[in-house]
């Protein structure tokens, strides 16, 4: 694709994709996709906590919307439509898959008891040592959202990396903003309390030095002292 192609795309805008899809505009529904793939995806893994369910509800919301295009009204934005379909898909696959297990509910019946993929953009100068710190750090942000309760996971996915309002997830869950953001403050603090415990893990072996390292300089300093006066090693 030229870089005018990929220009006009970009600034296209998402409702008159969805009037050329419904004239069965095959360019139009791939644009909208790729526009829209990391957010949803993300709201499906939210749900659902696995990459390949997340990725076949994904598939299952993309063709729902495609044969229900003409019921978009424009009434909301297309990404909040596409959401709320990409919700249900996932809501079905996990009830389908885990119907003997308690399922956390959307609706507002209370706070539930407490408790890939974020994708990193790289800079083109970053290190590799940097570029693999990131990845850690990236993995284990992904491990603790995984951890949290599913109500909160979405929640925090659609707030914090969909960048969807307070206004728009409401609509998405079908449930009052009120809980959205009482959702979303429990999620942030249920993070903050699970990276500060690996935090105070990790610092207990910060800059550890032993094993092969230790046992080097042990070695190297003795050979050194031996002519000094240094006995031998004890053996």
């Amino acid at each position: 694709m030229s870089l005018a192609a990929a220009t006009a795309d970009a600034l296209t805008d998402d409702q008159d994709l969805v009037r050329r899809i419904a004239r069965q505009d095959a360019a139009a529904f791939e644009i909208l996709m790729r526009r829209h793939n990391g957010t949803l995806y993300r709201v499906a893994r939210s749900i659902l906590g696995d990459d390949a369910d997340a990725e076949d509800a994904l598939q299952e919301a993309y063709i729902a919307a495609y044969l229900n295009i003409a019921t978009f009204r424009g009434e909301s934005k297309v990404l909040t439509w596409l959401t709320r379909i990409v919700v249900n898909q996932a809501l079905a696959r996990q009830r389908s898959r885990v119907r003997d297990r308690r399922v956390v509910p959307f609706a507002d019946r209370g706070e539930p008891p407490s408790g890939d993929t974020l994708e990193a953009q790289a800079d083109p100068g970053e290190s590799p040592e940097s570029e693999t710190i990131r990845g850690d750090i990236r993995r284990l942000l992904e491990r603790k959202i995984d951890d949290l309760p599913v109500a909160f996971r979405t929640v925090f996915i659609l707030r914090e990396v969909g960048d969807l309002s307070a206004e728009e997830t409401a609509t998405c869950l079908a449930i009052p903003e009120a809980t959205v953001r009482s959702r979303l403050f429990r999620a942030r603090g249920l993070l903050r309390e699970s990276l500060a415990r690996e935090f105070d893990l990790a610092t207990a072996d910060v800059f550890e030095f032993g094993g092969a390292r230790c046992s080097r300089v042990v070695a190297w300093v003795v050979s050194r002292c031996q002519p000094l006066g240094l006995g031998p090693q004890p053996h």
